[in-house]
């Protein structure tokens, strides 16, 4: 095994980090900060995060194959011009529900944007149940709900021959499997693939590397593992010096790194002097093994 080492790259610690893509052609990382209401890009280069303020809670972003990038911000679907820093709404979800907004999304392997929604959180993980509802938005800007009954809509990703959908609704503390049919975006026949055991804690964002394995991030375990869907084995745990590890995705020029986000939110002052780096994005570089490239949203 190669040796892992773990970096704090971008340390202006978000309240919730969330939702790293790696942005190939602008060789960065795209992250968001959801109760600082902020869309990051990060640079290896400069070493760098830049931020667009946004009105309300952004809760994931996405590459569009036209150019620039589609978020889901508050209930709304939205498209976000970079250097213009302009926002403009695509589609509206949950209309009836105020006290809703989204939470994790990604692009599938055919550009359609899958999300799904939460109740605001009255403190970390505590929330009103049941309130949320996962959703697609399709190439052609119509949106989709494929259920509701969700409590916190978390990670998600689609297997190397496209025929499974991975989901996280995180309060179940499980990682499910759809079959998924790649021509329509439909789901169905759900079933967990992994029990999240009580020092992994929460599971929260998830991504998928080249050899099929799922790594999740897990919320309060201070760490990301890696699952075998097939046999629903966990295959390895990389701890990191912060509690609140939110999300995880693949960069870099080979996509060969792994970057983490975290959390701040919720922590008082002694925990914050003792985890410093809470709320900052983590490269994790040795796993061994690579990730593959975002799809970008079609529409």
């Amino acid at each position: 095994m190669a040796s892992v080492r773990i970096e704090c790259v971008a340390k202006e610690g978000c309240g919730i980090g969330e939702s790293p893509v790696w942005d190939e052609k602008e060789g960065a990382l795209l992250y968001v900060d959801i109760t600082g209401r902020k869309v990051c890009r990060w640079s290896p280069l400069t070493r760098q995060s830049q931020a667009i303020p946004v009105d309300a809670p952004v809760s994931s972003v996405a590459l569009r194959k036209s150019g620039d990038y589609v978020i889901t911000l508050g209930t709304k679907f939205a498209a976000l011009k970079w250097k213009e820093e302009l926002v403009t709404t695509i589609t509206e979800v949950d209309k009836d529900k105020a006290n809703n907004r989204f939470n994790d999304g990604k692009v599938d392997p055919a550009g359609r944007y899958f999300a799904g929604t939460m109740a605001e959180e009255i403190r970390p993980a505590v929330l009103e149940r049941h309130q949320g509802s996962l959703y697609t938005l399709y190439p052609d800007l119509s949106v989709v709900k494929h259920f509701d009954q969700v409590d916190i809509s978390n990670g998600l990703d689609w297997s190397l021959d496209h025929r499974t959908f991975f989901y996280i609704d995180s309060l179940s503390y499980s990682v499910d499997a759809f079959d998924y049919d790649l021509q329509t975006g439909k789901i169905g026949n759900r079933r967990s693939i992994y029990k999240l055991e009580k020092e992994e804690s929460i599971p929260d964002g998830m991504c998928i590397d080249t050899e099929g394995k799922l790594w999740v991030a897990c919320y309060d375990g201070g760490r990301v593992i890696r699952l075998d869907p097939e046999t629903g084995k966990r295959l390895q745990t990389v701890k990191l010096p912060v509690d609140k590890t939110t999300s995880c995705c693949f960069g870099g020029k080979d996509y060969s790194e792994m970057y983490v986000t975290s959390a701040s939110y919720g922590m008082d002052k002694e925990w914050l002097s003792r985890q410093p780096q809470a709320g900052g994005v983590f490269k994790i570089t040795g796993l061994g093994v690579k990730g593959i490239p975002p799809y970008p949203f079609a529409g």
